[in-house]
Formats: structure tokens, C-alpha cells, sequence
């Protein structure tokens, strides 16, 4: 704990490139103290004996760094240092390599040399590891080999080919889980990221790269939306994870565009898309999609990329469910429950919210006329 003097106002500075940033510290009759600055989440505090005491971790975690608490000046020298070879020392741990022989048909399996490898990350310290579909599927005589250089085969494992999200688990105990952070909604195009993995070679596991997060919300190859980054990202890194300056998981590395003139453009599966699957795989050892039971096609601005409110036109009736409620080729739909969806990402993003079995309201238009449908949501073979 560090303990400060109580008072009006009790001060805890920042030292960074010279300038300070005072913290100020707010007692009430209670006897409990909020520590913050601007915009900035308050640390717990308490008066103890006329001693104002704030736990030193939680004090570190709120600035980012180390520093030492000096009684005489009542300030918090704090030491910035460099944030990216301390993310690097905590997330290792968490990030393991995959190495493993493809299945047969695909390559010669006889040459002991010709092998597949990605990278995987810490969900649990009893051994269950997240990692990308395309990493683990086909992969023959698996190995996940840990930071600490030891060897395990896999003894479980889910698959989601769609998301390209996989779960594995490894007879392994008190391994370190990543942090993944809470939410995407954080996320902002520009802050610096951290990517983790096994690039290349099996050889240069526990390789590191830094860039920025170029672009959110990236339609590519993907059912959901991912997060765009400039930090390098290559074959093997797959599976790996996209790392804030918090030292947050904020993405799952996934893949890349790879072709002449097309320099850093890495994608990463945002954590929350993570979460879901993941959740999903754990409890039924598969992801339970509910789908509309019709076909659509999108606009031609959708199509594009270009900012549009144009709905979505059904092009084919394939469940009952859906012939039910009325719906027939050449309605348009213009929201769920409410939510305009203009894309079938839009779709596939709300639709991680729901289950099959559950009812949505549509609002289309059929006949030229504006109407709401009801309609049982089945589930996506």
C-alpha cells in the first residue's frame, strides 16, 4: 500500500517527459477516497489513522508503468520506460506454438520436414488454448509447445471452420490466461498493438512485431468483422494474438492479404467475436447460428463498400419457418428487432446476441407494402 497524508487534498503526480499530472485525492465523512484524474477510472482508497492508503498495484495499473511513492513530497514518481518489451514479458506466457504433420492428399506426410505450425493463446491454466480453425484442422501428431520450451499433444478439441476459431485443450496445469479486454467498443483505429507469434519458421516462435490498428469493423473473408493492422503478420502467426498497450488481447490473428503491392495489411478477429465462440464451443462443442431460413442478396452499394441504408432483398425461401410467416422472394428487409441491417454482416454480428428457437420481428416491405413479420429463428445447418 502507499500511504499518503490525509487532507483537503492529497496529491499524487505523474512524471512524464518532465511534466507532471496530479492525481487528486477526494476524502468524504465515510472514510472512503476516490483517486483520479480526468477521464481516468478511480482507485480505491481508504483513511486509515489519518493516512490516506492506495493499493501500489492498483496505482501502477492505472498509469501504465512503475514508480515509487515518495512520503516527503507526497508524489508519485512514476517511470515510463518502454510499454512494448514489457507487454512482450507478460503476454509470452500465454502464447504458445503449434507444430504438426497435414492431413494426407494435401502434401507428402513421408518428408518428417514438411510440417504446418501456427500459434495459439492461454484461455484457461488448465490447459485450454484458443487458436484459428485453419491452425489445428487436418493437423496430424499435433504439438503445443509453451513458453517455457515443454512439449504437450492435444487431448481435446473443438473446431469452428466458419469463424476460423478453434479450442484445444493440452494436459497441462497453472499455465498463465491472457487478459482479454472486456470489450471492443474500446478499440480505436490508430492506437498501438502488439502482435505475438510464430512467424515463418517454428524456429522463430515467441517472435514479436508492433504497428497500429488501421481500420475497424473489415468485411474480408469473414462472416463477422475484423479488425485491420499494420503490424506484420505471417504465415505462422496464425492463431496469435493482437495485444493493446494495456497488454489486452483485443484480437485473434487470422489472416493477411498477400500479393504483389499489398504491404501490411494484417486482420484480426476481434475478441468479442472471440468470446462468443468460444463460449459456444465449450458448451456444446459446437456454435449454434440461428439463421433467417431465407436467402438475400445486398445492395449494390453494400456490395462495394459504399455507405448505404439500402435494405436487403430475399432471393430465395428455404424453411418453413420462413414460408409461414409470409415471407417470399422480392421482400426487402429493413431491421430485426428493431436494428437496421443493411449487409449480411450486420446480420451475422446481431445474430450472435440470439439462439435458434428464439422470434424476431422483421420489418419488410412485400407488395409495395410495409409490413412486420414474426418469424422463429432455425438453426444454421
Amino acid at each position: 500500500m502507499l500511504g499518503m497524508k490525509s487532507g483537503n487534498r492529497a496529491r499524487v503526480r505523474r512524471m512524464v517527459c518532465g511534466s507532471a499530472i496530479a492525481l487528486m485525492v477526494f476524502g468524504n465523512a465515510a472514510g472512503a477516497l476516490a483517486v483520479g484524474q480526468s477521464g481516468d477510472a478511480a482507485l480505491e482508497a481508504k483513511v486509515v489513522n489519518g493516512q490516506v492508503y492506495v493499493k501500489a498495484s492498483s496505482l501502477v495499473s492505472q498509469l501504465g508503468g512503475q514508480g515509487v511513492y515518495d512520503a516527503k513530497s507526497q508524489t508519485y514518481q512514476y517511470k515510463a520506460g518502454n510499454s512494448v518489451p514489457s507487454i512482450v514479458k507478460k503476454l509470452s506466457p500465454s502464447v504458445v506454438a503449434i507444430i504438426g504433420k497435414v492431413s494426407e492428399g494435401e502434401v507428402d506426410t513421408s518428408d518428417r520436414y514438411n510440417l504446418a505450425h501456427g500459434t495459439g493463446v492461454v484461455l484457461k491454466k488448465d490447459g485450454w488454448i484458443v487458436t484459428n480453425a485453419h491452425v489445428v484442422s487436418g493437423l496430424k501428431h499435433a504439438v503445443v509447445v509453451t513458453s517455457d520450451g515443454k512439449s504437450y499433444t492435444i487431448t481435446k478439441q473443438f473446431v469452428d471452420e466458419i469463424s476460423d476459431i478453434a479450442i484445444i485443450q493440452i494436459n497441462a496445469k497453472n499455465l498463465t490466461p491472457a487478459v482479454f479486454s472486456p470489450s471492443n467498443a474500446s478499440v480505436e483505429v490508430g492506437e498501438s498493438v502488439v502482435a505475438l507469434g510464430t512467424p515463418i519458421s517454428f524456429s522463430f516462435r515467441n517472435s514479436a512485431t508492433v504497428g497500429v490498428i488501421s481500420g475497424l469493423n473489415r468485411s474480408v473473408d469473414s462472416i463477422y468483422k475484423l479488425i485491420q493492422t499494420d503490424a506484420a503478420i505471417n504465415p505462422g502467426n496464425s492463431g496469435g494474438p493482437l495485444v493493446n498497450m494495456k497488454g489486452e488481447v483485443v484480437g485473434i490473428n487470422s489472416l493477411k492479404y498477400s500479393a504483389v503491392g499489398v504491404e501490411n495489411m494484417g486482420f484480426s478477429i476481434p475478441t468479442n467475436t472471440v468470446q462468443y465462440i468460444v463460449n459456444q464451443l465449450m458448451q456444446y462443442g459446437k456454435v449454434k447460428r440461428p439463421t433467417l431460413g431465407f436467402d438475400m442478396e445486398e445492395s449494390w452499394s453494400a456490395i462495394v463498400g459504399l455507405p448505404t441504408n439500402e435494405p436487403l432483398t430475399v432471393t430465395r425461401v428455404d424453411s418453413d419457418a420462413a414460408v409461414n410467416a409470409g415471407i417470399k422472394a422480392g421482400d426487402v428487409l429493413y431491421s430485426i428487432n428493431g436494428k437496421q441491417v443493411t449487409t449480411m454482416l450486420d446480420i451475422n454480428e446481431l445474430f450472435k446476441g440470439y439462439m435458434p428457437g428464439q422470434t424476431v420481428k422483421l420489418m419488410m416491405q412485400s407488395g409495395g407494402d410495409l409490413v412486420e413479420r414474426k418469424l422463429q429463428l432455425t438453426e444454421q445447418s
